[in-house]
């Protein structure tokens, strides 16, 4: 599903529209011919303040995590080796870790081990930096044929990286502070400046810019004035070996120690204002107040832990379902391994996913792809994620009263789960990492070409 975004300018908007008409397969764009290019032998990839070891759905770890871990292995299986360098968060760790054949990943000692917040992370990037120099250096000249770095901080070392090595850089967002800024949930901390400047001139720096979606492409033309030309859409992947329909609901729920009989909206994810948990639970209140008898058919579990902003209050959401006068329907637990997270989405009703911002919204296409239909705010990619009444239902706003209208009629119609869970599980074997490798190793090879073009007319 690899899209190539050409010199579009205005009419990027127009793709978007094309996207949400026929959102069970986005359109495809095509590559420019790059004659005789050849794709990298070895990609530095940079991911500054979150681990791909550590445990999606805790701290700063979350879809970006699975998105390097999946990506990478998926290069390494097309001959395209992977280093991943991380900044090393406990002592004693071993400087080198092989995640997979061809995939690498480096710890680099970069300010204290715990309790650097990702805000404080700018300060460590001169450190961070110096260690994956010291890394490079090892090594014979054009060790590494391209850098691809994931989010704002790491954009900044590729950026310095990529100078000196002489190489290009390819960067992929994952999240915008503009467009953050632009839908923050209630009380919840903008984004600083500082990050808005250091976003602009990365922008400005890479050779190319991977978007998640039609739409994160839009935004970084209309907001960082990126040039079209350089923008690529690489729909994210699920692993679809992982996250499949297997034996079932009942068995899945079987396993969980879940009710069989309960309706079950799951949230999944980082417990944070932005994802918006808060909102599930207010809507599970509202269906509990007007109709007394549901409290007995509803189980609402809640996976993950707190993030972001949500760490100034731990205990926020518990709080919460206690004030609402729901604490016997809402279960809290803590993050899990992905395998595990797989039979939660089975034994789901319905994935829940409220949230102010998505740049695509993994775990709706996980959910999918175990056979669960996803109930979630018509924000950022989830209208790509989420093929709308088929698949599941998207909700424009952040009204608590609209979802309770929405999860009401899976309350009411016990056969929509299945119905709607029959097409996710299809409209997901669209998004394969395969896919999403592929895509990657296309922008990679159209980088490269260019990047030699201009050095060889600088030279001229």
């Amino acid at each position: 599903m690899s899209q190539y975004v050409s010199r579009l300018g205005g009419s990027i908007s127009g793709r978007i529209a094309a996207a949400r008409s026929t959102r069970h397969e986005p359109p495809r764009l095509r590559l420019p011919a790059v004659g005789h290019s050849r794709k990298p032998r070895r990609v530095a990839m940079l991911s500054v303040h979150t681990s791909p070891l550590h445990q999606p759905g805790t701290g700063d770890a979350g879809g970006m995590n699975v998105y390097i871990v999946e990506l990478a292995k998926r290069l390494a299986a097309i001959n395209i080796e992977v280093e991943i360098f991380t900044r090393a968060t406990t002592g004693g760790l071993p400087p080198r870790v092989e995640l997979a054949p061809g995939v690498l990943v480096r710890h680099v000692d970069a300010g204290p081990y715990e309790g650097l917040a990702k805000e404080e992370l700018p300060a460590q990037l001169c450190a961070f930096t110096h260690g994956v120099m010291q890394a490079w250096a090892g090594h014979r000249p054009g060790y590494y044929d391209l850098v691809h770095s994931h989010y704002w901080l790491s954009g900044h070392v590729g950026w310095l990286a990529a100078e000196r090595w002489g190489v290009p850089l390819v960067h992929a967002m994952h999240t915008m502070a503009k467009v953050k800024n632009a839908a923050l949930a209630e009380g919840d901390t903008p984004e600083p400046a500082a990050r808005v400047i250091g976003e602009t001139q990365i922008v400005r720096a890479a050779d190319r810019l991977i978007a998640n979606t039609a739409e994160e492409a839009d935004e970084l033309v209309r907001h960082y004035e990126a040039d079209p030309g350089k923008v690529a859409v690489v729909h994210p992947g699920v692993n679809l070996d992982r996250f499949t329909v297997g034996d079932g609901r009942a068995a899945a729920r079987a396993r969980l120690g879940l009710p069989q009989d309960a309706v079950i909206p799951l949230f999944a994810g980082r417990i944070q204002p932005l994802k918006a948990p808060d909102i599930l639970l207010r809507a599970v209140a509202e269906l509990v107040d007007r109709d007394p008898s549901l409290r007995a058919r509803l189980f609402v579990p809640v996976v993950g832990g707190p993030s972001g902003s949500g760490l100034a209050k731990p205990e926020g959401l518990q709080k919460l379902a206690a004030k609402l006068g729901i604490a016997d329907v809402v279960h809290f637990h803590p993050p899990v391994a992905q395998d595990r997270l797989a039979d939660w989405f089975r034994a789901a009703s319905v994935l829940v996913m409220p949230s102010y911002n998505e740049s695509f919204g993994l775990v709706a296409i996980e959910a999918q792809a175990t056979g669960t239909p996803v109930l979630a705010a018509e924000v950022g990619g989830l209208p790509v994620a989420v093929n709308d009444g088929v698949t599941g239902i998207l909700v424009p706003g952040h009204d608590p009263v609209d979802y309770a209208r929405e999860l009401r009629r899976f309350l009411d119609e016990p056969s929509l789960t299945d119905r709607m869970g029959a097409e996710a599980a299809r409209h997901a074997q669209f998004f394969g990492w395969d896919t999403a490798a592929s895509g990657t190793a296309d922008v990679y090879t159209a980088a490269m070409h260019d990047h030699r073009r201009r050095v060889r007319s600088h030279h001229g």
